[in-house]
């Protein structure tokens, strides 16, 4: 086997599959990354700081895709890919630029853009919060606070009635979960409660399901049984993962070194499990953060920067979904970056199939949305490609990868034939062919 190929996986030998009748397929994007000129928001405060460019890998997002213009365009292109679903956000920097002023115009707007995607046939997946909130509210606290409630209140309480006929299902939040320190649980804490008030508004006005898209991390022992790995990747789980689902299946929130709290409002404030899944991090209790490296085996570097996800791990999907079967479940996220697009066909390929795996163990699984449709700012940076759909940050050009057409096959078929697979993939691709055609 050539040094850098998806090692221990052969995607030419998987079955064909299919997925349960009426099965959700679509996408997901986050205003932030994909709009362009998000001027009044906490990340692009961030991003204009001194200092922020100090990597060379890094970028403001200005234009980003230039999505806030191109959004008809856009959503033609989703439905001839035959996208039924579209995750994305409102973003509330622009309705609500400063603590008094809504913006009907920006309503007006997004209201257009849901429209649309509505005519299309295509279902609408709403993010309130995906990472991204008015700078104002940042310098007030954020949710770093609970005496900020009043605030998320009013703005969900103007903005949930005007968008509700549109939305088919809710996501609240996105991924508070992760991180660690004496703030970010402080504030995890918060999120939970942030989230539970946002599920009660939102129920006032919708009868559509309710959830928040958590980043499932599978954390994993760099020395299986060794004690001390162990017991460092139990403290991760718990305070990046149980503690919420705890959170939502009793109303008891338990993190280490607090007084646990219990909040009867935050009891069964999750109508299924929103999951974001990527891949594993790795605990090595003998490093200082506990984070250990991957195994040399499975490194698999895609992209010409240091990047999370240099590795597949399609294992994380049936050992993550398994402890949620007390509820649906949708894959909110799930998605390659790559230069080289056939990595993306065995990717998804590969997670799939998992997926599919874990159904026949008993896990609801509804629905799956690729992350992203489009190449977008990934926070920052412009070099991660996560797109079904290449965009030329220059001229803003959208050209569908030929994982798009695969994707778009998958929906059709409700699943993956080999027939289809050998049609994109004629080979196994290699890393050191991506970065000899690619990262040049």
């Amino acid at each position: 086997m050539t040094k850098g190929e998806i090692k221990m996986y052969d995607v030419f030998s998987i079955p064909d599959f299919k997925f349960p009748k009426d099965f959700l397929w679509g996408s997901a994007t986050a205003g932030h990354q994909i709009e362009g000129n998000n001027v009044n928001s906490d990340r692009w405060h961030m991003e204009h700081e001194e200092g922020f460019l100090c990597d060379p890998t890094r970028a403001v997002s200005g234009m980003a895709c230039n999505h806030y213009e191109m959004y008809k365009e856009d959503i033609d292109l989703l439905a001839s890919l035959g996208h039924k679903a579209y995750r994305m956000t409102v973003e509330w920097s622009r309705i609500q630029p400063d603590a008094n002023t809504f913006d009907q115009e920006v309503v007006d707007h997004y209201l257009d853009e849901l429209t649309r995607l509505k005519e299309k046939g295509i279902q609408v997946y709403m993010t309130i919060h995906h990472l991204c909130h008015p700078q104002w509210f940042e310098e007030l606290g954020g949710f770093n606070t609970m005496d900020n409630m009043p605030y998320w209140e009013k703005y969900l309480e103007f903005i949930v009635p005007k968008i509700a006929p549109f939305v088919d299902s809710w996501n609240v939040m996105n991924e508070f979960n992760l991180g660690l320190g004496d703030a970010r649980i402080d504030f995890k804490i918060n999120m939970v409660r942030y989230h539970a008030r946002g599920y009660h508004i939102i129920k006032q006005y919708s009868d559509k399901p309710v959830s928040t898209a958590h980043a499932c991390v599978m954390y994993q022992p760099k020395r299986y049984y060794d004690k001390f790995d162990n017991m460092m990747t139990d403290y991760f789980d718990w305070t990046a993962h149980e503690f919420f689902f705890n959170a939502i299946r009793t109303g008891e929130i338990v993190m280490p070194f607090r007084d646990a709290v219990y909040d009867k409002e935050v009891k069964d404030t999750m109508d299924y499990w929103a999951v974001n899944i990527y891949t594993r991090t790795m605990m090595d209790s003998r490093r200082k953060e506990g984070f250990g490296t991957r195994y040399e085996h499975k490194l698999l570097k895609l992209l010409p920067m240091d990047f999370s996800h240099e590795e597949m791990f399609p294992e994380n999907i049936i050992g993550f979904l398994n402890r949620l079967k007390d509820k649906p479940v949708y894959i909110t996220e799930n998605g390659c970056t790559c230069y080289d697009d056939r990595f993306r066909i065995v990717y998804l390929t590969l997670y799939l199939n998992a997926l599919h795996e874990a159904i026949k163990m008993g896990v609801d699984v509804k629905g799956y949305l690729y992350w992203s449709f489009m190449d977008n700012y990934e926070w920052k940076t412009f070099i991660p490609r996560f797109g079904l759909v290449n965009v030329d940050f220059d001229t803003f050009e959208r050209t569908p990868k030929p994982s798009a057409y695969f994707y778009k096959e998958i929906i059709e078929n409700n699943g993956i034939t080999q027939e289809m697979l050998r049609r994109y993939l004629t080979e196994l691709p290699t890393r050191e062919k991506s970065v000899n055609e690619l990262f040049k």
